[in-house]
């Protein structure tokens, strides 16, 4: 396993531990980067629901960016709002 993929599943772990919980937006950026980093670009059809819509527009964003990249803002995101 790389350091990055390993540093990605702690601050996974750390984001669930968080003493308060952060905003709407941060919260969709946290889903989006993780959806990127585990399962890479999001699908073209969006779910019907308005949560599922909200969740599925964030992720659609960052469409192209690597999973590495994703892994890493993910990480300095945890980080910025553990703090």
């Amino acid at each position: 396993m790389s350091d990055l993929n390993q540093q990605f599943l702690d601050a996974v772990a750390a984001s669930k531990s968080i003493a308060s919980r952060p905003d709407n937006e941060t919260m969709l950026k946290l889903y989006a980067l993780y959806k990127q980093s585990t399962q890479g670009d999001a699908p073209t059809e969006a779910p019907g629901d308005m949560m599922g819509m909200f969740k599925h527009k964030a992720w659609a964003e960052i469409a192209g960016l690597s999973k590495d990249a994703a892994q890493q803002k993910y990480i300095e995101l945890v980080r910025s709002i553990s703090s």
